[in-house]
């Protein structure tokens, strides 16, 4: 009696594993073609080079996320939520389109396409409890998802206002590293909201920061204000976490 859930739970899995393979795989080809396209329309004078770049980005991506998939299936499947997410990766590839184009980057155009993958992102999380689909695979893939959109959103600022804004997009890899030398970072956290909170401010103002309105004094205070508020936020979990340790 002990092993039927745990049994049943594994059959689940198993069977909704090659429709959800099935699915990554139908969607992969569909950005995979849409791709160049949105390449050729929104950054029409990037290199060869970087749209090619982007999109063996998305398809080392996609295989990414199938091999997790494939390891930590949910049982319902891949799921609308999910599909929700990958597009979102497919317009952060789209994004990255620009980081080897000709300067200055397309300031209007990059706000459009980043304040679209940032609505998506609301869509996404509505959807799995909707479906009632949540996962801790969907909810990692989306974490994810944000961690690139923020780098690459960085990165493109730091062609205006510096290197130092690289700070904004790699706080997350910066943490996700030092769990290597210290593992009881890794453990999990509490929910909190101030957390959220700081994570939309960050990319509500990776957002801003493309936009061609913003005055460079005005862009520098906000980069300012956002990395003070991620090292609050991070630097408060860190501290959580040591406490928990010991």
């Amino acid at each position: 009696m002990r092993t039927a859930r745990p049994l049943r739970h594994t059959a689940g899995r198993l069977a909704a594993l090659p429709r959800g393979l099935a699915e990554i795989a139908c969607l992969g080809a569909l950005f995979l073609l849409v791709l160049p396209v949105a390449q050729a329309g929104l950054f029409p004078e990037s290199l060869v080079a970087a749209r090619a770049g982007a999109l063996c980005g998305l398809a080392v991506l996609l295989g990414i996320v199938a091999a997790l998939f494939a390891r930590h299936a949910p049982r319902a499947g891949f799921g609308p939520a999910n599909a929700v997410t990958l597009a979102r990766a497919a317009l952060v590839a789209l994004m990255a389109t620009a980081l080897f184009g000709p300067p200055p980057p397309p300031g209007w155009t990059l706000v459009a396409v980043a304040v679209g993958c940032l609505s998506l992102d609301g869509i996404d999380g509505w959807l799995a409890r909707r479906t009632a689909m949540a996962s801790a695979f969907g909810a990692r893939f989306d974490m994810e998802t944000d961690a690139a959109l923020a780098l690459v959103l960085a990165a493109l600022a730091a062609d205006r206002l510096g290197g130092w804004v690289l700070a904004l997009g790699l706080a997350r890899y910066a943490f996700v590293a030092a769990t290597w030398a210290w593992p009881w970072l890794a453990r999990p956290l509490p929910d909190r909201l101030s957390r959220k909170a700081v994570c939309v401010l960050q990319i509500g103002a990776l957002i801003a920061l493309q936009s061609p309105s913003v005055p460079t004094g005005a862009a520098v205070a906000l980069a300012a204000l956002t990395a003070t508020a991620l090292a609050w936020s991070f630097g408060r979990d860190v501290l959580w976490l040591r406490a928990a340790r010991d």
